[in-house]
């Protein structure tokens, strides 16, 4: 009978796509125990999940309350270190995570928390069990929220807390073949603004720098890859690089879906020594690899952990924790990631911490 409850989680998890989307499709070498890892969380009863009751349907399946452990969901690159909270807090084997951890990508988890909706898929395959699907997320972890995520949980009447909980860095990566290794800020943003003109009717966008030989770099037209407005990286991109430029529109195929999309496609693109990206240099190095790319440095500033814990690389940046005011669960989660226990789980999982 068991089997048969964990084939029904399955196809549940199949009908409900939630393999198919989100964060696991994504990422192309899934994090695992790190090795050496150890048990750093010395009482784990603070944060636990609760208790079980039977499946509606009579069948073998049990809904898991969540208890005093908060129900997740976030970004992408932060699926390593909420696998990790899972291990120490509650023991979860290998095999369990990936169905533990359903990430619904950046823009899908602020939504969620601004409107009170709960993560509608997490499961411990072995113990057969359906986590309670009813149960609102307390807890987003990720990219900062843009512009647009923060106005919408103001306008539905929701006070959201942003904690910064770790460093990385936001990255631009072109292909290994090109010559070019750093580029300025400035040059960054002549590459993604430029003038529009208008002639009967139509429009032209003129990028103010359009060709590698403008940089430093053999001629051929610079190909630049952006993400979907509302995506963690095109956030980063549009608040933390333009700043108050505003950039312009990608060429037609030139806005990539995932964040596994524009690193595929910048490595593997049939003018491959032309394009440039962006990402996350945590997500660069463990949940996507690409042996095409490299990334750049910026100001003549290498990406390293030391220079993105200082701040000197322009672009670092920080992982948020965020919740509503006035969770207390929630807000009891994030003290404890922020604090001495917590930095070091964070750590154990490839991240720089705060300190």
């Amino acid at each position: 009978m068991k089997r048969i409850g964990i084939l029904f989680i399955i196809l549940m998890m199949i009908l409900c796509g939630a393999q198919a989307e989100g964060s696991w499709s994504q990422i192309n070498r899934e994090p695992g125990r790190p090795d050496g890892w150890t048990q750093i969380v010395g009482d784990p009863s603070a944060f636990a999940l609760g208790g079980k009751r039977p499946y509606e349907n009579g069948s073998e399946v049990q809904v898991g309350e969540w208890g005093t452990y908060p129900s997740m969901d976030g970004s992408t690159v932060c699926v390593p270190m909420a696998m990790e909270f899972a291990r120490q807090w509650l023991g979860l084997n290998e095999e369990d995570l990936k169905g533990f951890v359903s990430f619904s990508t950046t823009p899908n988890a602020y939504d969620r928390l601004t409107r009170g909706l709960p993560n509608p898929m997490v499961t411990i395959l072995s113990e057969n069990v359906v986590m309670d699907d009813t149960h609102p997320i307390d807890l987003v972890i990720g990219t900062e929220a843009n512009a647009d995520e923060k106005k919408a949980a103001r306008l539905a009447g929701r006070e959201l807390v942003f904690v910064p909980v770790c460093c990385d860095a936001f990255v631009f990566f072109i292909s290994r073949d090109n010559p070019v290794d750093s580029l300025t800020t400035e040059q960054i943003r002549d590459i993604y603004s430029g003038t529009v003109t208008e002639a009967d009717g139509f429009y032209e966008i003129t990028p103010y720098i359009r060709d590698w030989s403008e940089v430093g770099g053999e001629a051929g037209k610079i190909l630049a890859f952006q993400r979907p407005h509302g995506s963690g990286s095109q956030t980063a991109m549009e608040e933390l690089v333009m700043k108050d430029r505003e950039i312009i529109a990608a060429e037609e195929n030139y806005i990539t879906g995932g964040m596994a999309e524009i690193v595929h496609r910048v490595g593997n693109y049939e003018d491959r020594p032309n394009s440039i990206g962006y990402s996350y240099l945590y997500y660069l190095n463990a949940l996507y690899v690409e042996e095409e790319i490299k990334v750049i440095r910026v100001d003549g500033i290498e990406p390293t952990a030391e220079n993105i814990q200082s701040g000197r690389y322009p672009f670092s940046v920080h992982y948020m924790a965020v919740y509503e005011k006035g969770n207390d669960n929630a807000e009891r989660f994030v003290q404890w990631m922020t604090s001495d226990e917590g930095q070091k789980c964070i750590e154990q999982a490839g991240y720089i911490p705060l300190r």
